[in-house]
C-alpha cells in the first residue's frame, strides 16, 4: 500500500508519518485478521492527501459524495494503510447505544457487558467504520458524541469509563437520496473532518478496472468506462435514477463473464436489472445495447 500511495503522488513526508504510526501502534496477533487487504484500491491524489493528513493528526472523518465514488474502497483502504484492525458499523433506523457499544448479558453466573463494535474498536486501537452514519436516528447517535469530540471516552452507566486508545479513529461514511437517510445534526457533523468525495473520472475508473482484471483488453476496458460515464449522464440528467449506477456491480459482471457468461449478459445482472422500473430497465438496456455486441464473451475481453 505505501508504494501505491508513493504512486499516487502522496508527499513521501506524509507517508514516513504513517510508517512511524505504524511502527509506534502495533497490533496484537489476534486482531491481524481484522487488517484490512484491499481488493480495490482508491484513485485519488487530493483526497487520499486530505485522508492522510486528517487521521494523522488525530481527527474522525466522514466521507460524503453520490452513489458509486468510493467512499468504502478508501474507508478499506485507509485501514490498510496504517495496518489496523478494522470494525465495520452499518447504521440503520433502529440503532441504538446497545448495539453500538453494548448490553447487559449473563455470564458464569452474574451479569456483564457485551462489547459492542465501537467498544471493541476503542479498546483495541481500531479503525471504525460507521457506514451510512445517516440511516440512523440523530438521538441514537449522541451517545458517541464524548467517544467522537476531544474528550475520546465511553462512559457506560453501571460500568467503568473506558478511554480510546491513541491510535483509534472513525471514518464515517454518507449518501443523500437514499430511502432512510435524514440530515446528519450539527453536533455530530462537527466531530468529524468532511471529504466531499468526487466523483470517479474516466481515467481512474479505467486503473480500476485493469488493476482489478488485468487480463482484461483495454479496448473492452475503456467500453465499459463509456458505458459507466454514459450512464451517469442520462442520471445527471434525471432521464433515469441511480439505480443502474451501480460500480460494484460493473466490477461483478466482468468477473462473471471470466467465468464464462457474455459480456451482455453479465452487465444485464450487474447493471441493467438493478432497476426494476420497467421503462427505466430498458432505457438502460438499449444503452447497453448500443455499445456491446449480445456475443461478446470471455475470449474476445480477455488477453490469452
Amino acid at each position: 500500500m505505501l508504494d501505491f500511495l508513493r504512486s499516487q503522488g502522496i508527499d513521501e513526508s506524509i507517508i514516513n508519518e504513517v510508517i512511524a504510526f505504524r511502527n509506534q501502534y502495533p497490533v496484537k496477533d489476534c486482531h491481524k485478521v481484522r487488517i484490512p487487504v484491499p481488493k480495490y484500491k482508491y484513485y485519488g491524489t487530493d483526497v487520499w492527501q486530505k485522508a492522510l493528513t486528517a487521521l494523522l493528526a488525530g481527527e474522525n472523518i466522514l466521507l460524503v459524495g453520490p452513489k458509486a465514488t468510493g467512499k468504502n474502497v478508501l474507508a478499506e483502504n485507509l485501514a490498510a494503510v496504517f495496518c489496523r484492525p478494522q470494525w465495520d458499523i452499518s447504521f440503520y433506523l433502529n440503532t441504538d447505544a446497545a448495539s453500538l457499544i453494548g448490553t447487559d448479558t449473563f455470564k458464569n453466573g452474574e451479569v456483564s457487558l457485551r462489547h459492542g463494535p465501537i467498544y471493541k474498536c476503542a479498546e483495541e486501537g481500531g479503525f471504525g467504520v460507521l457506514d451510512e452514519i445517516n440511516m440512523a436516528k440523530n438521538e441514537s447517535l449522541s451517545v458517541l458524541h464524548a467517544t467522537l469530540d476531544f474528550r475520546r471516552i465511553i462512559d457506560v452507566p453501571g460500568y467503568e469509563r473506558i478511554q480510546l486508545s491513541p491510535c483509534t479513529r472513525f471514518i464515517a461514511t454518507m449518501n443523500y437520496g437514499y430511502a432512510g437517510t435524514r440530515e446528519v445534526n450539527e453536533a455530530l457533523a462537527s466531530r468529524f473532518m468532511v471529504i466531499n468525495m468526487p466523483i470517479i473520472t474516466a481515467d481512474n475508473l479505467k486503473k480500476l478496472l485493469v488493476t482489478a482484471h488485468p487480463a482484461l483488453k483495454e479496448e473492452y476496458a475503456d467500453q465499459l468506462v463509456e458505458l459507466f460515464q454514459e450512464i451517469r449522464g442520462k442520471c445527471d440528467s434525471s432521464e433515469i435514477s441511480t439505480k443502474a449506477l451501480d460500480l460494484r456491480g460493473l466490477m461483478a459482471s466482468v468477473k462473471l463473464v471470466s467465468q464464462g457468461l457474455t459480456l451482455s449478459q453479465a452487465l444485464e445482472m450487474g447493471i441493467v436489472n438493478k432497476t426494476f422500473d420497467d421503462f427505466e430497465r430498458q432505457l438502460v438496456s438499449d444503452i447497453l445495447t448500443a455499445r456491446i455486441a449480445t456475443d461478446i464473451g470471455r475470449e474476445q475481453i480477455f488477453k490469452n
